[in-house]
């Protein structure tokens, strides 16, 4: 009998990946039993060492892509924004206030803060962020700049004073974004992600307490009506995704065009990192996009998460949640190492690994680089692997000092992970086809939706060189014709009814539209436009 598909974690968590991998008949690692390289996964919730990245072997997984850090961290987010302002307008990167990197920039703030103080407009507020802590700890409101007191590198905002709130409460979304590749960029989107409140009703005259501007869990778990009954937003501080959707929908307003901006920002904050991030096809990414709308239904980025909490939806009881918990992660995994991985194929015994998609495939160098903006707790990450496949893996000469693979070729025959002599069974939305030579990632992997590429300009540009511009040109089309053409919810219910019948595209290339209960393939979304 084969040996077990062993799996590595750092530090003894997350408990639910553990819980999880057993109960897919994994084994857990033991360095006293076991040779240093004899893991199949390793996960990790801080960041991975350059050695670690430089000697990955094929038969291996990381829960990190490299150099990250680019969005996860405050100041380094802020300044990737602003370049990519520069190079692509305003406009366009709209969606994240900007940002002053104290003490630098600190002469920068002080003529914006003066300038905003003599033209006599409204009331002007003021939000200060350590660059690299996360749960809220060092953050503050300010309206007068005598009260900007810090002592560590920090980040001043506009702050959002009009959000849009839920019986007097502020909330924001918490959206789930797994990177299953940066070369080519391949995103999805979790359907489920959570809402998060403030415990206490939203007030500008109180700008010192938290429990009313901040919705981080780890804060207002703390506050006094944090177990109170809340008008609309019940005990507690979490939503589910699907509870929102109720409440969109009693709002009478454009929900498609919201989900699609909140899409564009996802997107578009990883195009400002996706060309930099060396490729490593054998890692897959859970980031934490946290997204405030305010009272004009605008999605606004706050930041992007480390190794997010995963936290389970609080209006199912204690028995359900864990559950839930379990298939969330349960679907990261999957899209790491394939919904199949149930194990008792080995692949540390270096002639047989888990499969790489083949879109994963990819030659170039490795690299690391630290990331320090992690949200902590529970964490998950993605993947999913096709059956059996021939990978003849040619690496280059790496020109970066001390980085790539040990091997300059390496031929393996990779076989399926999952057990038992019949391969899995896919539904259309599932399988993984061909344009043109190039592989289309699956629609979706569980609750886990393809939002990009989502269309075939969007593939070939992806392809190769990232073509930013191409990319930007395509996310203004399809939001152009959710602005100009699905106003009309009539036309919209009669697309959902249409979508439940079918579940394939006659197109070559299609796409889920991520965001409603019932996501729509676009080309029905558009079939009628």
């Amino acid at each position: 009998m084969a040996a077990s598909l062993v799996f590595r974690l750092h530090d003894r968590g997350p408990e639910v990946v553990r819980e999880v991998l057993l109960e897919r008949g994994w084994e857990e690692y033991d360095k006293d039993k076991r040779e240093v390289e004899d893991w199949n996964l390793y996960w990790r919730g801080s960041a991975f060492r350059s050695s670690e990245y430089h000697n990955l072997l094929p038969w291996q997984r990381l829960n990190h892509h490299p150099k990250t850090v680019g969005i996860t961290r405050k100041d380094c987010l802020a300044r990737n924004l602003r370049r990519m302002r520069a190079t692509c307008g305003w406009s366009l990167y709209d969606f994240s206030p900007n940002a002053f990197i104290l003490p630098n920039d600190y002469t920068r703030f002080l003529t914006e803060y003066n300038n905003l103080r003599l033209t006599g407009g409204p009331s002007v507020y003021w939000i200060c962020k350590p660059v690299d802590l996360s749960r809220g700890r060092g953050i503050f409101i300010f309206q007068d700049i005598k009260d900007l007191v810090y002592d560590c590198s920090v980040i001043v905002q506009r702050y959002i004073s009009d959000p849009l709130l839920i019986s007097g409460y502020k909330f924001d979304l918490r959206i789930y974004v797994c990177v299953k590749s940066f070369h080519p960029l391949t995103v999805y989107i979790h359907q489920e992600g959570l809402v998060r409140f403030a415990t206490e009703k939203y007030n500008l005259s109180s700008l010192h307490n938290l429990y009313a501007h901040l919705t981080n869990t780890s804060i207002n778990k703390f506050g006094p009506f944090y177990k109170t009954e809340k008008e609309r937003v019940g005990q507690g501080c979490k939503w589910t995704m699907s509870k929102f959707r109720h409440f969109l929908h009693s709002q009478d307003i454009d929900e498609l065009l919201l989900w699609q901006r909140i899409n564009n920002i996802v997107t578009l904050t990883l195009l400002t990192i996706a060309p930099s991030v060396p490729s490593c096809p054998n890692c897959v990414e859970l980031f934490g996009f946290d997204i405030l709308i305010d009272v004009r239904f605008k999605p606004w980025l706050l930041e992007v998460n480390y190794s997010p909490a995963h936290l389970p939806p609080v209006d199912l009881n204690k028995i359900n949640a864990t559950t839930a918990t379990k298939t969330r992660t349960g679907q990261t995994l999957n899209l790491i190492l394939g919904p199949h991985s149930r194990t008792n194929v080995s692949v540390v015994n270096r002639q047989t690994c888990p499969a790489l998609a083949p879109w994963l495939m990819d030659d170039r160098s490795l690299h690391i680089s630290e990331v320090t903006n992690h949200d902590d707790t529970e964490t998950e990450a993605e993947t999913e692997l096709s059956g059996e496949t021939y990978v003849s893996s040619k690496i280059p000469d790496i020109r970066q000092k001390g980085l790539g693979f040990r091997r300059s070729a390496v031929s393996w025959k990779l076989p399926n992970i999952y057990s038992g002599s019949h391969g899995p069974v896919r539904t259309p939305l599932e399988g993984t086809t061909a344009l043109n030579g190039q592989h289309i990632p699956p629609l979706r992997v569980g609750d886990f939706i393809r939002t990009f590429p989502f269309n075939a300009a969007t593939l070939k540009a992806s392809q190769h060189k990232l073509n930013v511009k191409s990319v930007v040109q395509e996310l203004h089309k399809l939001t152009g014709r959710l602005a100009s053409g699905q106003s009309d919810k009539t036309k919209w219910r009669r697309v959902e009814e249409e979508v439940k019948k079918e579940t394939e595209s006659d197109e070559d290339f299609d796409s889920l539209f991520w965001g409603p209960k019932d996501p729509p393939l676009l080309s029905q979304l558009f079939k009628s436009t």
